[in-house]
């Protein structure tokens, strides 16, 4: 059988709210794959979009695993018919409203896919692709950490936001990468990210937290990854060097108040390949992130494939309508712990 014309998608409507609609099959472009999707995992740039930035007929979701279809010209070799891949897509994108992923099929950059290996399942692999590239360009371009494999880091960095999604992930990188490992979660989690590698815990909730890692540190932390933004942001600024240091973020909202910082923004969207907009910011095309992307999209394929970075654990629903509903739990703050995915 060939494929279907059209497909069941979620599309913003406007401010705050998106439904599912009939949508046409999004179109296979030059260098691109078609993917039928198996599942899809939520983030929380997906409810964002369609609250704080709506597109009216843009498709949400940034996050997939499924079989690829069909390859496009110019889409390489690395993957063909039939493979099961997983990776990230801009959903929500003001200048390519097919370019989302909360739908049946979904149009990928193979630079930002990787093979799923057959230790993992789609559920595991659909929550990876977000964080495959956020985690790459923050830590491996911006904070300049050892890649997995070489001269271990020896010196600390602190993962803010512990227990999150995209924390979970980079504390295991950052692990491998040979850094001492410095969170922040709330105390009933302690447990789970000690088992992630961490080896210093702190409880955000503790107003001199700041001060207890820097003392930890004695005065000596320079890299920060924050996973969270928000109010984390002067948490973040209180553990680091008096003497100054670096951070990245991934939310671009975020205040970082202190002069002798060098503050480093990560979006996901530049994996991508191509221009993007945002907030009425107009981004160009990246060949450097994209290519850095597709390194780190290979070596997250084999790092899962070898048992060493696990996916943050999933929790598992069924279909759009399920998409739906767990976007209104994100929303209202009732996720932690696990990410959100659900079987197409």
């Amino acid at each position: 059988m060939g494929l279907p014309s059209t497909m069941k998608a979620i599309k913003i409507v406007e401010t705050g709210k998106a439904e599912i609609q009939d949508s046409p099959l999004p179109k296979l472009r030059d260098g691109t794959l078609l993917v039928k999707n198996s599942c899809v995992a939520l983030n929380p740039t997906d409810w964002k979009h369609i609250d704080w930035m709506p597109t009216p007929g843009a498709t949400v979701g940034c996050d997939f695993a499924g079989v690829v279809v069909e390859v496009g010209p110019n889409a390489g070799t690395r993957f063909k018919k039939g493979d099961r891949i997983a990776g990230v897509v801009h959903g929500a994108n003001t200048l390519r409203h097919d370019s989302g992923c909360f739908g049946e099929y979904t149009v990928a950059n193979p630079k930002g896919s990787f093979k799923i290996p057959d230790n993992v399942t789609d559920e595991e692999a659909a929550g990876m692709g977000v964080a495959t590239a956020t985690i790459g360009l923050c830590l491996y371009q911006k904070l300049a950490l050892p890649m997995p494999g070489s001269i271990p880091a020896e010196y600390p960095i602190l993962i803010y936001g512990g227990s999150s999604a995209m924390a979970s992930v980079a504390i295991q990188y950052a692990k491998l990468s040979g850094a001492k490992v410095i969170t922040t979660c709330s105390a009933r989690n302690f447990d789970f990210v000690k088992s992630l590698g961490a080896d210093e815990i702190f409880d955000y909730n503790d107003p001199d937290v700041g001060k207890k890692i820097r003392e930890v540190t004695n005065d000596k932390l320079y890299h920060v990854m924050d996973c969270i933004g928000d109010g984390g942001a002067k948490i973040c600024l209180d553990s680091l060097s008096s003497s100054g240091g670096q951070i990245a973020t991934i939310n671009s909202r975020a205040i970082y108040d202190r002069d002798d910082i060098r503050l480093k923004k990560v979006i996901a969207y530049s994996a991508n390949g191509e221009p993007w907009r945002m907030a009425g910011n107009d981004f160009p095309a990246t060949k450097e992130e994209t290519d850095l992307a597709n390194l780190y999209f290979r070596l997250n394929e084999k790092l899962m494939g070898e048992g060493k970075v696990k996916a943050h654990p999933p929790k598992t629903g069924q279909g759009l309508e399920g998409v739906l509903q767990g976007l209104d739990e994100m929303r209202q703050g009732k996720v932690s712990g696990v990410k959100l995915t659900y079987k197409i």
